[in-house]
C-alpha cells in the first residue's frame, strides 16, 4: 500500500509539471466557403443565338458557369428584384422570427402598390404562406411590401436587408432600391451572375421553395370590409409547362428592363440555373432559357460523393478526452462538361497531426481530395464533431486516481 502511495505521489508530481508548462492549442478553423463561386467549364462562349443582352446558365450544387453572355452587365431586374425578397423571407422562417401561419395586415402603402399585384385590401389579413404565393406565383407587388413592413417594419429597413444580404453573397453588381423591382429608378440595378447567386441561394439553403415556384394555379380568399371573395394566381413562370423538369424560378419585366427570367430545372439530379436579362420581347426569355437549359444538360455530367466513406477517430493531447470524432464539412460535387470517365476518381484523405485541445465543434482537422488522373477535382472539409476542452489539474488527477483504483 505504501509503494502505491508513493507512486501516485511521483505521478501526480509529474503531470503537474506537464500540465503547468505551456500546452500546444490548436489554432480554431472555420469552414471556408469556395472563394471562386462560380468557377468557369465548358464551353463559355458556344453560339446559341441569345438575343437577350445578358445571360448565364450555372449548375446549382457546385456553382460551376457553363454558359455566359455579358453575366457581368449591370441591368434593370424588373420582378427578379423579388428573389431576394424571397431569401429574406424564408431566413426569417428558419430563425423562427416568423411562420408559416402568422397573419399580415396589409397597410396602405403596400395596397398602392401598382404594376403586377393580387388586390390586396387596407387592412387585409393574409398568412405568410399565402403571401409567399402571391409572390412567387403572381408576383404580387402588395405582397411584396406588405411582408417587408411584416419582417423589417418598413420597406425601407426591408431593403437595407436585403443588400446587407446581396453583399454577404458576393452580388458585386447589385443595389436594390425596392422590394419588388417596380422602380423606375436608374440605380436599382443587378447583374446576370448576381441573379444567378442569388437563385442558388434560394433553391439549395430552401429547396422547400419548389412547393411554391412550381405552383401553376391556385384560388386565394380575399375576405375583406366588403365581404368574400376569390382570386386566382397564375405563374407568370410558362416554362413550368414547356419545359421537362422545370420547377421555378421568377419572371419579370418593365418597359425599361424589359424581359428578364431566372428559371430553375432538375433532371437526373443535376439541378441547373439559366438567367435571361432583357430579352427583347416576351417569348425570347422563355425560349431563350429552354435553350440554354438544353444545352446544359446536352453537355453536363454532375459527379456527386453522397458516401465517401467512414472517418477514424483522432487522438488529441491535452483534452479531457484522448479520441475527436470527426465529421465531413459537406458533399463533393463535380461538374464535368468534357466526358471524364468518373469511374476512375481517386480520393485522398489527410489529418491535422498532434491535435491539441481546446477543440470546437466545426474546426478544420482534415481535408478529403478528389482527383482524377492529374487532375484534382476539388476538396471538402473534414470537421471536428464535438468540443474537446482542455484538461486541467483536477481532469488529470481524476484520470489518475481511476487509474489508482484499478
Amino acid at each position: 500500500m505504501k509503494r502505491k502511495l508513493i507512486y501516485l505521489l511521483i505521478l501526480c508530481l509529474t503531470v503537474c509539471a506537464i500540465a503547468a508548462g505551456p500546452a500546444g492549442a490548436m489554432a480554431a478553423y472555420a469552414s471556408q466557403p469556395d472563394q471562386d463561386a462560380f468557377p468557369v467549364s465548358g464551353p463559355v462562349n458556344a453560339d446559341l443565338g441569345i438575343t437577350a443582352v445578358s445571360a448565364i446558365l450555372v449548375e446549382a450544387s457546385t456553382g460551376t458557369v457553363i454558359y455566359e453572355k455579358n453575366p457581368d452587365e449591370q441591368l434593370r431586374p424588373a420582378s427578379i428584384t423579388k428573389i431576394m425578397t424571397l431569401i429574406l423571407i424564408f431566413d426569417s422562417l428558419a430563425a423562427g422570427k416568423i411562420s408559416l401561419t402568422d397573419e399580415v395586415t396589409t397597410s396602405a402603402y403596400a395596397k398602392s402598390m401598382g404594376g403586377s399585384q393580387v388586390f390586396l385590401e387596407e387592412g387585409e389579413k393574409q398568412t405568410v404562406e399565402t403571401m409567399i404565393k402571391c409572390i412567387v406565383v403572381a408576383s404580387g407587388n402588395d405582397a411584396s411590401v406588405a411582408m417587408a413592413e411584416y419582417i423589417a417594419g418598413s420597406e425601407t429597413e426591408f431593403v437595407r436587408q436585403m443588400n446587407e444580404r446581396a453583399s454577404g453573397l458576393g452580388m458585386t453588381g447589385t443595389k436594390f432600391e425596392d422590394c419588388c423591382g417596380l422602380t423606375d429608378s436608374a440605380t436599382h440595378l443587378t447583374t446576370a451572375r448576381d441573379v444567378a447567386l442569388m437563385s442558388r441561394e434560394l433553391i439549395t439553403r430552401y429547396p422547400q421553395i419548389r412547393q411554391y415556384s412550381s405552383i401553376w394555379m391556385e384560388n386565394i380568399t380575399h375576405v375583406t370590409n366588403r365581404g368574400t371573395s376569390e382570386f386566382g394566381l397564375a405563374n407568370t413562370n410558362k416554362l413550368l409547362k414547356q419545359f421537362d423538369g422545370c420547377f421555378g424560378l421568377k419572371t419579370g419585366s418593365t418597359s425599361l428592363a424589359k424581359y428578364c427570367l431566372s428559371a430553375a430545372a432538375e433532371r437526373n439530379g443535376v439541378e441547373l440555373i439559366a438567367v435571361i436579362m432583357a430579352a427583347p420581347d416576351y417569348k425570347a426569355r422563355f425560349s431563350e432559357a429552354a435553350t440554354l437549359l438544353n444545352f446544359g444538360y446536352s453537355n453536363c455530367r454532375l459527379y456527386k460523393d453522397e458516401a465517401p466513406g467512414e472517418l477514424p477517430l483522432l487522438p488529441v493531447k491535452n483534452g479531457v478526452k484522448e479520441d475527436l470524432t470527426i465529421q465531413y464539412g459537406g458533399v463533393f460535387s463535380y461538374l464535368s462538361t468534357t466526358g471524364e470517365d468518373f469511374s476512375a476518381v481517386e480520393k485522398e484523405w489527410t489529418y491535422e497531426e498532434n491535435l491539441s485541445a481546446p477543440i470546437l465543434t466545426g474546426d478544420k482537422v482534415g481535408t478529403l481530395t478528389y482527383r482524377l488522373g492529374e487532375k484534382e477535382l476539388g476538396s471538402i472539409d473534414i470537421l471536428a464533431g464535438e468540443d474537446v476542452r482542455e484538461a486541467g489539474y483536477m481532469d488529470y488527477f481524476k484520470k489518475l486516481w481511476q487509474e489508482f483504483l484499478l
